[in-house]
């Protein structure tokens, strides 16, 4: 029986990999897809049916998410299967750390990205919430937002300029933080090592 297994949201593929080629760890990494988040249901449902399949082949699956808008529904699902997940409500908080309660406090009507969110922002938003069909919807979701927070992982020219088209679309002022991997490296490492 292999040690651990990473069963992560597709949305930080990226940044987990980066973090367990860093680490050295010898961990297996499942993905469930990110555009999942649109319907949470759909999240509980997939890693459901991953932690069956992976039940009984690892010591200990960890799951990459937050509690991701489930409302509480993944957690059972964990408890059933013996598996655990990162602390948090979703991956925003994990790369904001300490800082994600003081956004919100001080600017509750922030819309947040990330890496993956602004390489996928048209995908994921545009044709995901089907402005490309219903421009008009635009101010219907976003008319209450007053900022947007692009919270950086891994620094380029070319996510910078998509995100201040992001911007100019959503007619919102940007401000880019770089944050890495924030408390989502941290979380992650309790984890896997004391597995």
């Amino acid at each position: 029986m292999k040690s651990v297994a990473l069963l992560i949201c597709g949305a930080l593929g990226k940044e987990v990999k980066t973090i367990v080629d860093e680490h050295g760890w010898d961990v297996d990494i499942y993905g469930v897809p990110a555009m999942h988040h649109f319907y949470p249901k759909k999240i509980v449902d997939a890693v459901e049916r991953r932690l069956e399949q992976l039940s009984g082949r690892y010591r200990r699956v960890v799951v990459v998410y937050g509690d991701c808008g489930t409302a509480g529904a993944l957690d059972p699902v964990l408890e059933r299967h013996g598996a655990v997940r990162l602390r948090g409500p979703h991956c925003y908080e994990m790369f904001a750390g300490e800082n994600f309660d003081q956004v919100a406090e001080e600017q509750p009507a922030t819309f947040f990205l990330t890496d993956w969110l602004v390489r996928n922002f048209e995908r994921a938003v545009v044709r995901g919430l089907g402005l490309d069909r219903y421009p008009d919807l635009k101010p219907v979701y976003f008319g209450n937002y007053t900022n947007l927070l692009y919270l950086v992982q891994f620094p380029s020219d070319a996510l910078a300029a998509k995100a201040r088209e992001i911007a100019a679309y959503l007619e919102l002022p940007l401000e880019v933080r770089f944050v890495g991997f924030g408390e989502l490296e941290t979380r992650l490492a309790e984890l896997v090592e004391a597995a």
